[in-house]
């Protein structure tokens, strides 16, 4: 699918090594149709990895994709450069008047903190608060989906006794939603995290638990309208991005096992295989097409509150 992006995105050039089709704002200028708006909250401290990662799952859609990348205001990332901040990213005030088909809110390592501790925490509620007027469905990710459960149903957070670390299997419990539609029965999907959100208080809001694993416990939850979806883990992902973060902690000393069911025959010697593609892909595309495109108002300005 062709997502709209800036002319000179670092993204671009990967995506496009990857044949993966990326509309400049050139082009896109030319062409006489509404592309569907999305905007990405990228709480992440790897802003330009994780922006690179969700456009390549967006990618699986005939659907034209307008991108508004945003940052929080309350406090700026130090891993990433202020010059890329400045060409690429806005803040929620610049848009609050803004409609949009879709948004992405992703997670951030900030799992052991309470949610009232986060500095940008009361700027996180407005922007959940203005989403369920001003956007379609959003698309909550790991610590962001937790965020979300939390504010909008107070579904605490709990802590694990050992972080979920690797690639899990996991089970469709719910087959009738159109968001798992075509997954299989049993699929693999990449986790990291130190806390949970527990299916008994999930379902206890009316919110529906779709894909669950033994080991890493929910992975997918929608609210009965489709406009709220929750995913505790990280189909995102590239093949290395838990790699990255395993030796990154072991060069800090700081104690982590060996992501579970990575590395081949669990040696971190070995280069691991990206065995979550096509269900990442699926469930991205499901979310645009039936969760998006297909419930949004084509005069998009007619969103009406969140229920």
């Amino acid at each position: 699918m062709p997502i709209k992006i800036s002319d000179s995105l670092p993204a671009r050039a990967v995506l496009e090594s990857e044949n993966i089709f990326v509309m400049t704002e050139r082009r896109a200028a030319s062409q006489d149709i509404r592309p569907l708006k999305l905007a990405i909250l990228n709480l992440m401290p790897t802003k330009v990895a994780t922006e690179t990662q969700l456009l390549r799952c967006l990618s699986n859609t005939p659907l034209q994709i307008e991108i508004d990348l945003l940052q929080t205001s309350t406090y700026q990332s130090k891993n990433t450069s202020e010059g890329h901040l400045l060409n690429f990213y806005t803040t929620f005030d610049k848009i609050c008047g803004n409609r949009y088909d879709g948004m992405i809110i992703t997670g951030a390592p900030i799992e052991h903190m309470k949610f009232e501790d986060v500095a940008y925490w009361p700027e996180l509620c407005e922007i959940l608060e203005w989403s369920g007027s001003h956007v379609q469905s959003v698309f909550h990710i790991c610590w962001g989906a937790q965020a979300a459960l939390y504010y909008h149903y107070g579904v605490p957070k709990y802590p694990l006794e050992s972080k979920v670390f690797g690639i899990f299997e996991h089970r469709v419990c719910d087959k009738k939603p159109q968001l798992v539609r075509g997954f299989d029965d049993v699929f693999l999907a990449p986790h990291s995290r130190h806390t949970e959100a527990r299916a008994e208080d999930i379902e206890k809001c009316g919110i529906r638990v779709l894909a669950e694993s033994d080991a890493a416990g929910v992975y997918l939850a929608a609210s009965r309208d489709g406009r709220r979806i929750f995913v505790s883990g990280h189909g995102e992902y590239d093949a290395d991005t838990l790699a990255l973060e395993y030796f990154r902690d072991k060069d800090k000393g700081v104690e982590i096992d060996v992501p579970r069911n990575y590395f081949p025959g669990g040696d971190p010697g070995q280069k691991p295989r990206k065995t979550w593609r096509s269900h990442a892909h699926l469930l991205y595309s499901n979310w645009l097409n039936y969760y998006v495109y297909q419930a949004t108002p084509y005069d998009i300005g007619r969103i009406t509150t969140n229920s």
